[in-house]
């Protein structure tokens, strides 16, 4: 199954265990413990920071004439859950995930948190394999022809942060309150801050969607 969605992605692994690795989800491994691998969670941990770099030089190039804190929401943008999962839906990366069943049940596959996480997955595994040459030419296909979409997408985190940096040149910060539920169905409570002071709260069946929802009710009190 694998070695239909490498030559998908037109990349030949030396280490096809990475390419599995990248799509085994913590909630599988609640069911099979007898399994001896680990969840994609250190991958896509690996994969943001690889996407954030990337991100940020293809943007520093592309336009030269943005401040910073146009790029900084720019890059929000185009590394954000909606982005990338439309990225994993054409790929169908959801059709490889390992999952639990109720994880299956509640529509994983089809989860933009989810998807968003298992794209940053495999890019940490592309670049432990292959190097970060070939990431970039993979995001140069997939990902980057996308900024002008991109740029039109009503990103309230992006938005939020643009206006904080140029009121009070803060970055705002998002802390998760709880989290309710079982791994296949949980609700977040996040609060949004600037420099500790609350202005924002914000609930979601991600910490994605949550965050937004508190960006949202911060943009609404900022103006």
């Amino acid at each position: 199954m694998y070695h239909k969605l490498s030559n998908k992605l037109r990349i030949s692994f030396k280490d096809k265990n990475l390419l599995i690795g990248a799509f085994v989800h913590r909630s599988y491994l609640n069911e099979h413990p007898e399994k001896k691998i680990s969840s994609n969670e250190r991958l896509e941990f690996l994969g943001d920071a690889v996407l954030e770099l990337l991100a940020s030089d293809f943007l520093y190039q592309k336009f030269p004439n943005l401040p910073e804190g146009k790029l900084t929401s720019l890059r929000s943008k185009l590394v954000c859950d909606y982005s990338l999962s439309k990225i994993a839906k054409k790929l169908e990366l959801g059709n490889y995930l390992l999952l639990s069943h109720g994880e299956e049940e509640s529509g994983g596959r089809k989860n933009p948190s989810l998807l968003g996480n298992v794209f940053e997955a495999l890019l940490g595994a592309i670049y432990l394999d292959q190097g970060l040459s070939t990431v970039k030419k993979f995001l140069d296909i997939h990902l980057f022809p996308t900024i002008e979409e991109a740029k039109k997408h009503r990103d309230y985190k992006s938005d939020f942060q643009e206006i904080a940096q140029e009121k009070f040149k803060i970055t705002p910060v998002y802390k998760i309150l709880k989290e309710v539920g079982p791994d296949h169905a949980k609700t977040f409570n996040v609060n949004a801050y600037l420099d500790k002071k609350l202005w924002g709260k914000g609930i979601g069946k991600s910490k994605q969607e949550a965050e937004q929802a508190a960006a949202q009710k911060a943009l609404e009190k900022i103006r």
